[in-house]
């Protein structure tokens, strides 16, 4: 390895092939001169990136935010799925903050430098819908209320970094850091989030065309890709961790279980229980869902034929597994309040701040859509107290 060489590289020989692994932090100017530097020094055959598909389209194209269609997205059901992406875009760009670069500037460095000099690019990244969904089906119930509550809490979290912590994440993914500190209390998570993807990309890596190949990597997947590639490759096993898996036939039934409890509860209600009940038991169930899906629209700051909507669709969405009561907010508002070329252009920007994610429209969409439906499921359990005493 040349004397230049810099110190966040690791090579390794495998199969007759020159792997540079360069491991850098996603916030960091440093790793983007590191980048520069790897690349135009050793002329690789290939340079591999820690993209995916769709996160390397953000990066090259910073106004993809203008062509979102907010109401198909919603349609489509993939509502908590955009809000996750942009909860972790909001943490990595309040840490970039702190450093004055764009998050992935390293990354886009390295694709850009390498077709400029025509070399080839390969993105070695699991595709991160399936990286999430592997998450949120494979965790339990609770988990899953704590995995939720974390993403939360990053968005709110005013972060202030003194200058040990700046070298830190200077030094690391912060991404993937984040991710690490909650393997204790999620380990299902950090396995999918970290692990998986070690042996996703090193197995990518490994299939790089050419002799000499540059991998571009956050510095907390680094050790985990080095120890896959001394391992024997197993592509049956990438096949396993490249899908999503199946819903467990619980969490099928889950759904349809509240519509039948709740009409086996006023069933037997008529027939064994005091009738005169029966009429405040729907009332208290149309209020307990109706009001708190509303304050939780509320709390978004939903326009008022919104929180209306609220009221209206969350007793009945309760009863009904096929759609939810942020799937009717969160199209209502964003047809009342439409998010402007404004507010798509500026997305990215007001993700850094708690105020921002309220005053953007599009964002505003999101947390209408999540407080709704986090209302309406609190409306359903309370409710559920209350519908017992017909027995």
């Amino acid at each position: 390895m040349p004397d230049t060489m810099p110190e966040a590289t690791t090579v390794v020989q495998i199969d007759g092939k020159e792997i540079i692994l360069v491991g850098t932090a996603h916030i960091s100017q440093e790793s983007v001169e590191t980048v520069r530097q790897v690349i135009e020094t050793q002329a690789p055959d290939t340079v591999c990136v820690e993209l995916d598909s769709q996160r390397y389209q953000s990066l090259r194209d910073p106004n993809r935010w203008h062509s979102l269609n907010l109401i198909q997205v919603l349609k489509k059901g993939q509502g908590p799925f955009l809000l996750a992406n942009l909860v972790l875009a909001s943490f990595q760009k309040r840490m970039g903050l702190h450093t004055g670069v764009k998050p992935g500037a390293e990354l886009a460095e390295a694709a850009s430098l390498a077709e400029e000099k025509g070399i080839a690019v390969r993105l070695v990244d699991r595709e991160i819908r399936t990286t999430l969904l592997r998450a949120w089906r494979k965790t339990g119930l609770w988990k899953k209320m704590q995995l939720v509550s974390t993403l939360l809490a990053s968005v709110f979290e005013d972060q202030k970094l003194d200058e040990e912590e700046l070298a830190r994440l200077r030094q690391t993914d912060t991404l993937s850091a984040m991710l690490d500190e909650m393997s204790t209390l999620l380990p299902s998570v950090k396995t999918i989030l970290v692990d998986e993807r070690d042996l996703y990309m090193a197995h990518h890596i490994r299939q790089a065309p050419g002799d000499k190949v540059v991998a571009v990597v956050g510095a907390a997947h680094l050790p985990g890709i080095v120890r896959q590639l001394h391992q024997e490759d197993d592509p049956s096993r990438i096949a396993e961790i490249s899908t999503i898996p199946e819903k467990s036939g619980f969490s099928k039934i889950v759904p349809w279980l509240i519509p039948a409890i709740v009409f086996a509860l006023f069933v037997a209600g008529f027939f064994f229980g005091d009738r005169e009940k029966i009429a405040g038991a729907a009332v208290a169930w149309v209020l307990a869902n109706g009001i708190l899906a509303s304050l939780g629209t509320i709390l978004a700051l939903g326009h008022p034929l919104t929180i209306v909507s609220a009221f209206i669709a969350a007793p009945i969405t309760s009863l009904n597994p096929t759609i939810g009561a942020g799937f009717v907010t969160g199209l209502v508002q964003a047809f009342i309040v439409p998010p402007s070329v404004k507010d798509m252009e500026n997305v990215g920007d007001d993700l850094a701040t708690v105020k921002g994610w309220w005053k953007n429209r599009m964002t505003r969409v999101l947390l209408v859509f999540l407080f709704s439906s986090l209302g309406s499921a609190l409306g359903t359990v309370v409710a559920f107290g209350w519908l017992k005493n017909l027995l």
